[in-house]
């Protein structure tokens, strides 16, 4: 599977590939994360790619990988959370609007998908200005990391 915008390329990354990217994470946080996502693909594979880390390839520079994504499943109420993040190098080109724009419209194309919300630290101000250029406003709920946004189409 591969979703693709005007600059990038999406696609899930293999259950070997997280397995890889599992050991190689320093971050203890992430890695933890990353390990439940992959556990979530093993134990339902047809929803595995609400579960996997999606990587964000250059169209132009086949390979070169400016950074991933990740859904928190999809909920009963059809609500998804997206997760994401940039390597260093690649910030303030638009990777990240660009990529949270095409996303979530593909996201909400898809069977069972009404809504996308995201949550940042409480003093990322990039991130959050990341989700206001793509389209998120505040929810005014306050989740584990801190504030929630949540997607909201042209006119509502």
């Amino acid at each position: 599977m591969k979703v693709e915008s005007s600059r990038l390329f999406f696609y899930p990354i293999s259950d070997d590939e997280m397995k890889k990217l599992i050991l190689g994470e320093r971050n203890p946080e992430l890695r933890q994360a990353y390990s439940e996502m992959l556990q979530g693909c093993v134990d339902e594979p047809e929803k595995r790619i609400w579960r996997a880390v999606w990587q964000m390839e250059l169209k132009d520079q086949p390979g070169v990988v400016v950074g991933d994504f990740s859904f928190k499943g999809l909920g009963q109420d059809g609500t998804v959370e997206i997760g994401y993040g940039l390597r260093e190098g690649y910030c303030g080109f638009g990777y990240m609007t660009e990529t949270l724009k095409r996303i979530t419209e593909w996201a909400l194309s898809q069977e069972g998908v009404t809504r996308v919300e995201a949550e940042t630290e409480r003093d990322n101000l990039a991130s959050q200005k990341v989700l206001f250029n793509a389209g998120f406003a505040p929810t005014g709920e306050l989740g584990e990391e801190g504030p929630r946004f949540a997607y909201r189409p042209c006119g509502e």
